[in-house]
């Protein structure tokens, strides 16, 4: 499928540093296959970054990916230019300073955001986050849904 084909995408942000990368990766894997089924492009943000299954992610590295300038470019270009942001909090341990920027880029370029987090507890929980949300749903394969309803015709 080339990227002609596809009939939307879907940024998918989430906390990377610290957590380990199949952690945080094995979602985003799931969520491009579920997407791709439906002709929705999911983006991710670990593509590309050569980090070992059982390390530790970090916002920092000797890649050019991985270099905080790198980092910061391509992520701003892929939740500016994606349809849609899809953010899975769930389970987070620490903020994801990095995600709460996006979740103000995303808004800035007047994207739909979806937040997946619990009802409570989340240490992401803030008024910000589910103002700037516009769904709020508790499971991957909810926020999944509502990026499908939105860009499939």
């Amino acid at each position: 499928m080339n990227n002609l084909d596809y009939v939307g995408s879907v940024y998918l942000g989430g906390p990377i540093a610290g957590v380990r990368f199949g952690d945080c990766n094995n979602w985003r894997v799931y969520a491009k296959k579920e997407l791709a089924k439906h002709n929705i492009r999911g983006v991710s943000p670990t593509r590309f970054k050569e980090i070992g299954l059982d390390e530790i992610a970090s916002d920092r590295g000797d890649k050019i990916l991985t270099l905080p300038k790198g980092l910061t470019t391509r992520d701003r270009y892929d939740v500016q230019s994606t349809d849609i942001s899809l953010f899975y909090l769930i389970g987070a341990t620490r903020v994801s300073i990095g995600t709460m920027i996006e979740y103000g880029w995303a808004d800035s370029a007047r994207k739909p955001i979806i937040t997946v987090i619990e009802r409570e507890g989340n240490v992401h929980e803030h008024s910000f986050v589910r103002e700037l949300s516009g769904f709020v749903v508790e499971t991957l394969d909810e926020g999944l849904y509502v990026a499908k309803a939105i860009l499939l015709s």
